[in-house]
């Protein structure tokens, strides 16, 4: 009586007399949405892997990978800070350098042992190393810490000579057992010294960040194995990223083809204190027309760095990138509220745009961060639209619900390949996209205003000839209607003296 999977046994070619169990699996398979609340971030950092996608979720997990935010450019601790105060915590953080990253160390003794910082940066120059009496007689414990972590120790090390620092080196590279594992701070390394080891505490030195030459091509990167850069994001589902303080317009265009591929809304920005005419010129010279990118006008933000104490000048992308994380993607950026924001560039001018500047930048494919906005007296994105000049596409909620939709599908549909084109597969097929759809036009994220049928989906004969069924070929057509976001509210006001009202008047009379 064998027990077998649907599709494992040949049911025209049994010999034998039994019982044939067949598990079959459900007729259908629903997809559920792959996460919209990712968000990139490529910068520099004092800590933490480089050209590797970290994950972060709190302002304390990014201290504890990457160390503190610092008040320089190009710095993704800040980017991140901005992001947070919107409410967004899922990021992916790349780290990058010029290449002139170094890693603290110290040696004790004239040779016995050094200690290396496992990442490069100045807060390895905070990373110290006490020897003390072990618990055991006659042993030694080293204890390994740096700000923001709980320090490692490593009891009971025994051994004279050069088999002590032997020993203490593999215990720090090796870890004890698996309640202490190996450091996650610093590697050690054994020499041929044979001193007795002086019971003190020693701090690393000579650590350096890397950051003295970054540049927009440094941001970018290569998209060549190991990937460096903004192209180490690829794979890590970031349906948002930016490149932090990234104000070089020749990476517009790569950002822009990056985006394409990994339906990825990429989050761009001009230079501080730019002009409205120079920003159109800049954008239109580098060909950026797309859906895949929102480009932010050079007004850079107020910020009270409470880490640095200090009010300092920021680029919007960190806001702008951490409201959308924390939207769900039928949703605009337009009049929604901005946090953290002490002032921008333009609002510390005691200056507030004109309708013919926003409509200028508006034209031009550009969004700024204004106070006031539609909603009121307080910090927004002004228009919500990408870079598009296609007034069907260039909505923050079009770019973010193609990609979630497009994603969803190519993470989940993959499973019908390889199987067999038959009615009953065909049937299933769209059923799985037919609920999908109806679950989005369930929780309000497509629709349309009168409430009409929002969605179609097409997979039959009509559109899957034999001639391409024999090639191997199933074609589902899809269509979905987006909500509309209402960017223009237009009030007709008649008043007036003479104002003529028409009233209605019934009278219902019921008589028991």
């Amino acid at each position: 009586m064998p027990i077998s999977q649907l599709g494992q046994l040949n049911t025209t070619a049994l010999i034998v007399p039994d019982l044939y169990v067949q598990i079959v699996p459900p007729t259908v398979t629903l997809l559920n949405g792959v996460p919209t609340n990712i968000v990139g971030v490529v910068g520099t950092a004092t800590w933490g892997p480089v050209n590797s996608p970290t994950l972060i979720g709190t302002m304390a997990d990014y201290a504890r990978q990457f160390g503190a935010i610092q008040p320089r450019k190009y710095d993704a601790g800040t980017a991140i800070a901005a992001a947070v105060l919107q409410g967004a915590a899922n990021f992916r953080v790349v780290r990058v350098t010029d290449g002139t990253d170094t890693a603290a160390s110290a040696t004790l003794g004239t040779a016995d042992i050094t200690f290396t910082s496992k990442y490069t940066g100045t807060l390895g120059n905070s990373i110290t190393v006490t020897l003390s009496a072990g618990s055991a007689k006659g042993s030694t414990r080293a204890t390994v810490a740096i700000p923001g972590q709980m320090p490692e120790v490593f009891d009971n090390i025994t051994g004279t000579g050069n088999a002590l620092w032997v020993a203490l080196a593999n215990a720090i590279n090796l870890g004890q057992s698996g309640m202490r594992g190996p450091s996650q701070i610093v590697v050690a390394g054994a020499g041929l010294g044979t001193e007795t080891p002086t019971l003190a505490t020693t701090t690393l030195a000579g650590g350096t960040d890397g950051v003295g030459t970054i540049t927009g091509s440094v941001l970018i990167g290569a998209d060549t194995v190991p990937r460096h850069g903004m192209y180490a994001l690829r794979g890590t589902g970031a349906s948002i990223a930016m490149l932090t303080d990234c104000d070089d317009s020749a990476t517009w265009s790569l950002q822009e083809a990056y985006g394409l591929s990994e339906g990825t809304y990429m989050i761009m920005v001009g230079p501080a204190g730019d002009t409205i005419a120079n920003a159109a010129t800049v954008k239109q010279t580098a060909g950026i027309d797309c859906y895949a990118v929102k480009l932010l006008f050079g007004d850079w933000m107020y910020f009270n760095d409470t880490v640095n104490a200090q009010v300092r000048l920021i680029s919007p992308q960190g806001f702008i990138a951490g409201l959308l994380g924390n939207l769900a993607p039928q949703n605009s950026s337009l009049n929604k509220p901005l946090y953290g924001i002490v002032g921008t560039q333009k609002s510390a001018a005691n200056q507030v745009y004109s309708t013919a500047e926003l409509q200028a930048l508006i034209q031009a494919g550009l969004d700024v961060i204004t106070n006031p906005v539609p909603g009121g007296f307080y910090f927004g994105a002004r228009c919500g639209h990408n870079s598009s000049s296609n007034a069907v596409t260039h909505g923050d909620n079009y770019t973010r619900m193609t990609n979630y939709i497009a994603a969803t599908l190519n993470a989940g549909m993959g499973q019908f390949v390889g199987k067999l084109q038959t009615p009953d597969v065909r049937r299933q097929a769209k059923a799985t996209l037919d609920a999908f759809l109806s679950n989005l036009q369930q929780q309000g994220q497509i629709g349309t205003a009168d409430g009409s049928p929002c969605f179609q989906v097409v997979l039959d004969t009509s559109n899957n000839p034999q001639s391409r069924v024999a090639l191997g070929y199933m074609q589902a057509d899809v269509k979905v209607i987006y909500l509309s976001v209402i960017e223009y509210f237009i009030v007709n006001l008649e008043g007036g003296q003479s104002v003529q009202i028409s009233k209605q008047t019934s009278t219902n009379v019921s008589k028991l």
